[in-house]
């Protein structure tokens, strides 16, 4: 995907992975990755974490001998989402000012697509882009459908009438340097922050509905049943609340 390693990248795809839990879908989103033709030359980074640091996992080094780029962190220091935390170490690894992130446990039925849409949009201007995101492994039942049908329908309000942007963690693009600006001003502690921080400052979003690029996350920890569902309104409710209390921070127009 790099071409000519001595040539800087066009752009640097990150992914946290843990190591609990992630190793295993991980090799998923790669082979839906590796396969990349396009025009640009691509670098992937992995930070590998959550692992006792006498025993790093052997994935470090086989997927250095692959050619990835691979940064290994016991236990990620965070005093917001261990997500986000734990991209920030791959994301100031990046050799490219355009810094595509995914999950660990993604699929992303057509990358080519998606990765030149993607670095399209950053090359125009666009300071964010993100696509749909639905979801993959998901478990039978009627209440399944049910909570997917509240979810879209809720990020759908968000994005058409609050107008607040919904991007998530598993799928969105933006610049490295924004991208770290604002997690030092602590105005990105979650993934969520991410669109109305970069709404706020005035920032161009893309995003796109589009078929072609629609990313897959897994839904494999989901429960089915009525009672897990009534259970999940209230917490992601809750969510809500507690993750935006978290106002950005009010940076002086010099700073």
């Amino acid at each position: 995907m790099r071409g000519n390693s001595k040539l800087a990248p066009d752009a640097s795809i990150v992914i946290p992975v843990n190591a609990q839990k992630d190793l295993a879908p991980l090799q998923r989103v790669l082979s839906d990755l590796t396969p990349y033709r396009g025009s640009r030359r691509i670098e992937i980074i992995l930070v590998i974490n959550n692992y006792p640091a006498d025993e790093p996992p052997a994935e470090i080094w086989s997927y250095q001998q692959a050619g990835l780029q691979v940064i290994g962190i016991p236990r990620v220091v965070h005093s917001g989402g261990i997500a986000m935390a734990a991209r920030i170490p791959g994301v100031r690894l990046a050799r490219s000012q355009d810094v595509i992130l995914f999950d660990a446990d993604c699929r992303i039925p057509n990358a080519g697509a998606l990765i030149d849409w993607y670095v399209d949009r950053l090359q125009e201007g666009y300071e964010l882009a993100y696509t749909h995101v639905d979801y993959t492994d998901l478990p039978p039942g009627i209440s399944v459908q049910a909570r997917m049908f509240v979810h879209h329908a809720s990020r759908w309000i968000k994005r058409r009438i609050l107008r607040i942007p919904t991007s998530r963690g598993s799928n969105y693009a933006m610049h490295r340097d924004l991208m770290l600006e604002l997690f030092a001003l602590g105005r990105i502690p979650y993934d969520l922050h991410v669109g109305p921080a970069v709404k706020s400052m005035g920032g161009r979003i893309a995003y796109s509905g589009e078929k072609q690029f629609v990313v897959l996350t897994s839904g494999r920890f989901f429960d089915p049943g009525w009672k897990v569902l009534f259970a999940y309104l209230i917490w992601r409710t809750g969510y809500y609340f507690r993750i935006l209390k978290m106002k950005p921070k009010k940076v002086a127009p010099d700073q």
